[in-house]
């Protein structure tokens, strides 16, 4: 149960021209993120346990479950914010695992993470929210950083805000300006942390529909996620994560229509 299906031979991904292009060109040499036999405890309580899965270039995973199944928790070791204590974790060829060697200001460069959470400065205009890494961390000058700021606040559909503050915004508007930080440091991969648990269905769908977009762009993306219709829809792997394991993985529309384990059937009835 524990190895992810490649999508590219199933048929069945939803941004299948972008991975043939990959495919066309020869593939890539090693899947962009590699988990393998990943363990993690927080004190006494183990949240992962034995954790290994894969995902190459332009394909979306979704990894869905119930709380406490260590969905987030996966996610935030991908991107060095937790340690493991047994296994290794590969992410654009970092080795995650070895804290001795890892470069995380590179890292982090070259992955994105978004969180349930804005955390936008409130004091700084949207335009501004982006443009502060990109001129701090990445040494660009002020009006190359505006010009990106313009460019990924389009792509999210949010250009005309780039002199709002993020108490003039909606939730969903707040969610697609960090979306839009994330996307203007040009990551490699893009991370997403159950990003719509917090906002109303109408909002909910903006957000979705700019992760989507993404997606079919061919982005390397990872999400935790509650919303089964658009993991259904969109993703290219589905896994679900139980008592710390991955107890399913594969083509979304083969798991949803019959589910290997009784834990995901319920899962999937309860309809959460």
């Amino acid at each position: 149960m524990q190895s992810v299906l490649n999508a590219r031979d199933t048929g069945t991904c939803s941004h299948a021209a972008a991975i043939a292009a990959i495919a066309a060109e020869g593939g890539p040499a090693r899947p962009v993120i590699q988990v393998e036999d990943v363990h993690k405890r927080f004190g006494a309580h183990q949240v992962l346990k034995g954790v290994s899965l894969s995902v190459e270039k332009g394909q979306m995973v979704a990894i869905v479950g119930r709380s406490g199944s260590g969905k987030s928790t996966l996610l935030r070791c991908m991107n060095a914010l937790e340690t493991i204590d047994q296994g290794q974790i590969s992410v654009c060829g970092h080795a995650v695992h070895d804290r001795r060697t890892i470069d995380l200001r590179a890292l982090r460069k070259e992955v994105g993470i978004v969180f349930q959470g804005y955390n936008l400065f409130p004091h700084l205009s949207v335009e501004r929210n982006i443009t502060l890494a990109l001129t701090t961390v990445k040494g660009m000058q002020r009006g190359a950083a505006v010009a990106r700021a313009a460019q990924v606040l389009a792509q999210v559909g949010l250009a005309e805000k780039k002199d709002a503050y993020p108490e003039q915004l909606s939730g969903g508007q707040q969610q697609r300006v960090a979306i839009a930080r994330s996307l203007a440091m040009a990551p490699q991969v893009m991370l997403f942390d159950e990003v719509t648990s917090a906002l109303d269905p109408e909002l909910t769908g903006e957000v979705l529909k700019v992760m989507e977009q993404l997606a079919r762009g061919g982005m390397t993306m990872a999400l935790v996620t509650h919303e089964m219709a658009f993991a259904r829809k969109v993703a290219d792997v589905l896994v679900f994560m139980h008592e710390g394991k991955i107890w399913e993985s594969g083509p979304p529309n083969e798991l949803f229509d019959a589910p290997r384990t009784k834990e995901f059937a319920q899962f999937i009835g309860s309809g959460l």
